[in-house]
């Protein structure tokens, strides 16, 4: 009786130490892996239009038979190496590269390293690449954030093989061929995707001149710009982008320089937002493509790529001086459309381009539930820029486990056909 009263007693004791325990270990765990399950944006429900994910590298894993390689978390490794390339890469933009600017966290960024939550990510193989994709033509169309995967691609390649000549496509803003591989990867500049020129009102008048607009920029949404119109009759696979200049006032100030838009030469009347105008355009590109591409090619629209701008934009003083990835809750704080916070065109641009896509066959990437958490992985003010960079990516940086998910999506685009 004596014993049992006395562990009676020392039960609470044992509780309350037992609770310590596994609070403390959901900390750790918490801290050491950044999930993404909480930011799946709920206008979102990952259905590509025709799934690329990747068989599942354990047969006997729970669940479906693919993997959805979006869907994982960053797991921070400290003895991680990196050895795809360096900041010696003579290809990496100036202001991308955070290591030689001394970005305070420059070499910490690739130790935070992706890992999806039911299969494997094969790690990046150049040689494989290369040896797989001989006699292949890839092209990333966009803007700089395309060129920014596309630099993370060539470093890449380049480390495992030299014998590399510059060359570019008809368009191109930069290209590459690897000579002993017949392969070229290049890289076609657009902000837009469609064609825009200056406009400024006509003295005999007009539909938009009777409307009051006198001066603004032109943009038809069923011409593509000339740096890319002729990339999909010479490219194998395109990797394609646009977004960030479609949310630019900056750039199209609703007042002082407007979008206006122009179909069939024609101004549409009455004239239409930018969100509408980028409809118009999807479905136009997305018909080009489709109409021009080379038979048996791969086409894959990339997901919008999340600036992390806290305390206001760009040119309002906003900054990304984080040192490590957002925690769920704080992707949801900066990328909530109900917030209507600085960075909520990264959903807004990928909710347009979910349903201009459905029912072409061009692919989805999607990178941007795996990037929404980086906020440590811009350069910031390591830049260069009279600004803090939040929108591009470092090199070494996150831009290349976008490329991890793309060749394991051609690989398994490879194995299906």
């Amino acid at each position: 009786m004596a014993a049992a009263l006395k562990l009676s007693s020392l039960f609470p004791l044992f509780s309350l130490l037992c609770f310590v325990s596994i609070f403390l270990l959901l900390s750790i765990f918490r801290k050491a892996s950044i999930s993404s399950s909480a930011t799946q944006p709920k206008f979102i429900q990952f259905r590509p239009i025709d799934p690329i994910a990747t068989p599942r590298s354990d047969p006997t894993a729970a669940g479906d038979s693919y993997c959805d390689y979006s869907d994982g978390s960053w797991v921070y490794d400290p003895d991680a190496r990196f050895d795809r390339y360096d900041s010696s890469c003579k290809e990496i933009f100036k202001g991308w590269n955070c290591i030689l600017n001394n970005k305070s966290n420059g070499g910490d960024i690739v130790k935070w390293q992706w890992k999806p939550r039911d299969c494997h990510l094969p790690p990046f193989d150049p040689i494989k690449f290369l040896h797989t994709y001989r006699d292949t033509n890839i092209g990333f169309i966009g803007d700089s954030l395309n060129r920014n995967m596309f630099v993370s691609l060539f470093c890449t390649l380049k480390r495992a093989s030299n014998d590399v000549k510059k060359w570019r496509p008809a368009g191109a803003d930069r290209g590459f061929t690897f000579v002993h591989y017949n392969f070229t990867i290049a890289y076609h500049r657009t902000n837009l995707l469609a064609r825009y020129v200056r406009w400024s009102a006509n003295a005999n008048g007009g539909q938009l001149e009777a409307l009051g607009y006198t001066e603004g920029y032109r943009v038809d949404v069923d011409i593509p710009e000339s740096t890319w119109e002729k990339a999909p009759s010479f490219h194998d696979i395109l990797v394609f982008n646009t977004g960030h200049w479609w949310w630019a006032p900056s750039k199209f100030n609703p007042v002082k320089s407007p979008m206006l838009f122009f179909e069939k030469g024609l101004p549409v009347i009455p004239p239409i937002p930018p969100v509408v105008g980028l409809d118009k355009v999807l479905k136009h590109m997305t018909q080009f493509v489709e109409k021009t591409m080379r038979p048996g090619a791969i086409k894959l629209f990339r997901t919008q790529s999340p600036r992390h701008f806290e305390g206001g934009d760009w040119d309002q003083g906003g900054s990304c001086q984080r040192l490590q990835p957002l925690l769920p809750e704080e992707v949801e704080e900066l990328f909530s459309l109900k917030n209507n916070g600085t960075n909520v065109e990264t959903r807004l641009m990928n909710q347009n381009l979910y349903e201009a896509l459905e029912g072409s066959s061009i692919l989805i990437l999607d990178i941007t539930r795996m990037s929404e958490f980086r906020a440590d992985a811009h350069p910031s003010t390591a830049g260069g820029k009279k600004h803090e960079d939040c929108m591009h990516w470092c090199l070494p940086g996150v831009t290349d486990s976008w490329n991890d998910l793309f060749a394991a999506h051609l690989n398994r685009l490879k194995i299906r056909n």
